[in-house]
């Protein structure tokens, strides 16, 4: 019997089977949707390529092929809850496909998925079955088309071509924009894998409802393109896109049962058994919980190598779930301490070979998954606790519903995911209130005025922008890849109107006074993208002015300009003049370019660990968040400032090159966290292009040369979060005032102090001296006043039943001398109550102090000073021997004096 190939060698055949093709092979998108604020996380495959799909991008070939990296974990495709009892379902998993943009069409790509399943991964062909278009709900026939090459170009039965509508075999993108007819190739894997055998009048077959047909491979034929309306337009080109579920594939070709009996998960399960040291009993009795710390834990090593931190909100939430949701599977099965970092090198050693971002991101992976969870390990045994406690309550009361707010509260408090509480909820028979969930959420939201969530552009909105874009290529109005985006080639240009949006409507003509977006044929404003904020600025007309406060981009291909019109009427087809602010322009660049120079100096002085974990490139600030595991010494920050200065001063010049992403990361440009990167990429490099200072690849707009940055100066070093630290600092414009602002200060503190600039820190130091001495000199004699007016208050003490009592208000400079004053009471009375009030800072102030032959006949300072305190609107409390409190009403002072002698007597 021949070797079963492994999961790495299926990868690669599928990638050079293509390759054979003349299919250029691209690497992975990351799982950051960039640029789609429709999506969360990278769902399919096609996702990189939607905007040529849009008509408004475009690649430097026409047949590709890649493995995509691809989140399933909410909305319409969310597989989450059938994780673990599924064996095929995944949160992270990979998607084979191939592409043609407008080359190849339905016989390539139906004969090669043919060659590559039959004649390489030799599956028997009389088990395939192919699914083909006709319509159940139009007019658009049968795809005869696919029909004939499934027929003349493979060796298919033609019993096995089988028609479905639109729910199976019509693939759309959205409710608007391209789409077409698809044939999904299917498996039969013979009655043994049908799962309803017992179940009366059952049919084993094609899209039927048991696992013995098992769907390999979807091929979509990209021919139309849906209008806001439901009608179909044929598109100018016509494109393919496939998707073939890699560990369904491998699944297949290892004979496997389930996914997680494959060599894709087998070493991660291994290694998990052996961490608890299970006998193979016991992980089959555990089956579901190492199937889901498994899934899991390869979702978590992902998302974090792709630069996505556990947080709260958005991406960063999702995280967070499914890193607690597999701690508490851990906990479930045995183990007592953090474990996911080991199960993630796991992960890292099996896939980092092809997936390199994980092998090169392993130490911030590593600690970031431990430090997490350590952080969910502290408060989840409380967390049970009070979770079994709430549902043995609503047991013994016959209930079956959490509450959506104990749910939430639940998460605010201990950290539990709606999906954790949902998962042990259903353990135990019950279910969550989670509309209740989300009504407490968003109560907290509005009353803590938490950060923003992952924000999605409505339906409506984005059907706006899309039919806009759709409209004006085909009146000629755009080029077909989108407005012609000039921000590299200057801050002004000439350009014509071609839309205005208002409140969610294209008009066609504003006012003045109205808040508006405008899209023109071309722009020189950059649009925010990569930690760079977009440009402001001013689009003119002949008799009409708008100022502009942002650049948007709401769809790949459409810019919007959001401003208010100042004067006259802006008109759609108006000629129109954009201009950039250009100093604002500058001070950008000039940040832009600093934060280069600091990731370099970063990584010079605390090591090759370091990367960037997100930035802000504003006009007057730069902001770089960096992964490092501690705060940087005074000394670290010296050394990084010099380092950036130097490079500064050293008046590099800095300059944009083009070549491939491979090209850019061999030549050691450096890619950051969470960027999408194109094909064909722009580097930018500092100094010597052969051998240069720095390169990073960059979008953004930059000085041409370092010495333009003038000073850099940092401003703060902080942390943001577990192994990651954040730099905030100045350069230029907004250096220099922070420069004359502090020497403006210090001219003025040494006119204060009537000596030069330079001896302000020995005056200083000579005047605290002083100060120091003089304060103490003042305590010794307030001491003396202290010890005089004690001396006459001693007239003052009361018998109260055989016990002396001092009551009395004083003056007191602050609370250790009114302490000191019950001392002096203790030592020269052997037995007594004293209680002493003095007005400091404006507020009443109470010690109370018992000697300890009293304190045993039932005498307790705390309680005693409690009730006084109640009396000048404040609280306090101590030990039975001496107490305090504090209070807001002054003018009661007297009044709680008073009151000791009637609580001595009842105490008594």
């Amino acid at each position: 019997m021949s070797r079963k190939p492994t999961g790495a060698e299926i990868r690669q055949q599928f990638l050079d089977f293509f390759a054979g093709k003349e299919h250029t092979i691209v690497p992975s998108a990351s799982l950051v949707p960039h640029d789609d604020p429709t999506l969360l996380f990278t769902n399919a495959g096609m996702n990189q390529f939607k905007d040529v799909f849009l008509g408004v991008g475009s690649r430097p070939y026409t047949r590709a092929a890649d493995t995509q990296k691809c989140m399933r974990v909410s909305g319409k495709h969310n597989d989450l809850e059938d994780v673990g009892k599924s064996p095929y379902h995944h949160t992270f998993f990979e998607m084979l496909g191939n592409w043609s943009f407008g080359d190849y069409y339905k016989k390539e790509a139906i004969q090669w998925a043919w060659e590559l399943l039959t004649e390489w991964w030799a599956l028997p062909p009389e088990r395939l079955y192919a699914t083909v278009f006709e319509d159940d709900k139009g007019d658009l026939g049968r795809d005869t088309e696919a029909t004939d090459h499934w027929l003349q170009v493979t060796g298919i039965a033609p019993q096995h071509v089988l028609y479905f509508g639109r729910k199976d075999n019509f693939w759309e993108m959205g409710d608007t924009g391209p789409c077409g007819p698809c044939s999904e190739i299917h498996l039969d894997r013979g009655p043994g894998f049908c799962d309803m055998q017992n179940v009366p009048g059952h049919v084993c077959q094609v899209n039927g409802d048991c696992q013995r047909f098992l769907e390999l491979w979807n091929l979509v034929f990209i021919q139309y393109n849906r209008h806001a309306d439901g009608t179909l337009h044929p598109l100018p080109a016509k494109h393919i896109d496939t998707g073939m579920g890699f560990e369904r594939i491998v699944l297949v070709l290892q004979g496997a049962r389930s996914n997680y009996e494959t060599d894709l998960f087998s070493g991660i399960l291994r290694h998990i058994q052996k961490l608890l040291e299970h006998t193979d009993t016991q992980r089959q009795e555990n089956q579901v919980a190492y199937r889901v710390i498994a899934d899991h834990a390869r979702a978590v090593t992902f998302l974090i190598g792709d630069g996505i931190l556990p947080g709260n909100e958005g991406r960063s939430y999702t995280l967070r779930m499914i890193l607690r949701r597999a701690a508490r599977f851990g906990r479930k099965i045995g183990f007592q301490e953090p474990f996911l970092a080991q199960i993630a090198q796991t992960i890292i050693d099996e896939m980092g070979g092809f997936f390199t971002e994980l092998r090169a991101r392993r130490d911030f992976i590593l600690s970031t998954i431990t430090e997490e969870e350590k952080r969910f390990l502290r408060t989840l045994d409380a967390g049970l606790g009070r979770l079994d406690s709430l549902m043995a309550a609503l047991v013994s009361r016959s209930e079956t519903i959490i509450p959506g707010d104990a749910a939430f509260k639940l998460w605010s408090q201990d950290g539990f995911p709606l999906d954790l509480t949902r998962d042990i909820a259903e353990e135990n028979g019950l279910a969550v209130d989670e509309a209740g969930y989300h009504e407490a959420m968003e109560r907290h939201i509005e009353i803590s005025a938490a950060g923003q969530k992952f924000q999605t552009i409505d339906a409506e909105r984005l059907a706006l922008y899309s039919n806009a874009l759709t409209d004006l290529q085909a009146q000629g109005l755009l080029p077909d890849n989108g407005v012609n985006h000039l921000y590299t080639k200057g801050t002004s240009a000439k350009s014509r109107v071609v839309a205005i949006f208002q409140n969610g409507h294209s008009i066609s003509e504003a006012m003045p006074g109205d808040e508006i977006e405008i899209a023109l044929a071309a722009t020189p404003f950059y649009v925010e993208s990569g930690g760079q904020v977009s440009d402001t600025g001013r689009i003119t007309g002949q008799d009409w002015e708008i100022e502009i406060t942002d650049a948007r981009q709401p769809t790949p291909g459409l810019i919007v300009h959001a401003g208010k019109v100042l004067k006259g009427g802006p008109r759609v087809g108006d000629k129109a003049q954009a201009e950039v602010d250009a100093q604002r322009r500058t001070d950008i660049a000039r940040n832009h370019t600093a934060t280069h120079l600091l990731h370099k100096a970063l990584r010079a002085t605390l090591g090759e660990h370091v990367a960037q974990a997100g930035s802000l490139v504003a006009p007057d600030r730069l902001r770089f968040d960096f992964t490092h595991p501690a705060a940087l010494t005074p000394e670290q920050l010296e050394s990084i400032k010099i380092a950036v200065n130097t490079a500064i001063l050293k008046a590099y010049p800095v300059r944009p090159f083009h070549m491939s992403y491979q090209e850019a990361v061999e030549d050691g440009a450096i890619a950051l966290f969470g960027e999408k990167y194109g094909d064909v990429v722009r580097v930018m490099k500092t100094g010597d292009p052969d051998s240069p200072y720095s390169q990073e690849l960059c979008g953004g707009t930059h000085v041409s040369n370092t010495i333009q940055i003038g000073l850099f100066h940092i401003l703060s070093e902080t942390s943001v979060g577990a192994g990651l630290r954040r730099i905030e600092a100045v350069t230029g414009r907004a250096a220099y005032q922070l420069v004359r602002c502090r020497l403006d200060e210090l001219e003025a503190a040494a006119a204060a102090l009537s000596c030069r600039p330079e001896e302000v820190g020995q005056q200083i130091a000579a005047l605290q001296d002083t100060i120091q001495f003089q304060k103490k000199s003042i305590e010794q004699l307030q001491r003396k006043m202290a010890r005089g007016e004690f001396e006459s208050l001693l007239l003052q003490v009361q018998n109260i039943n055989g016990v002396p009592v001092l009551a009395a208000k004083v003056q007191a400079a602050n609370m250790e001398t009114l302490r000191e004053m019950t001392d002096w009471f203790r030592d020269r009375l052997s037995s007594g109550v004293i209680v002493l009030g003095a007005v400091m800072e404006g507020k009443p102030r109470l010690v109370a102090a018992v000697t300890s032959d009293l304190v045993e006949r039932g005498l307790h300072a705390g309680k005693l000073i409690n009730t006084l305190a109640r009396i000048v609107g404040g609280g306090g409390g101590g030990q039975p021997s001496i107490a305090q409190a504090g209070g807001r009403d002054a003018s009661k002072l007297k009044e709680a004096v008073e009151a000791v002698s009637d609580l001595v007597k009842e105490a008594l």
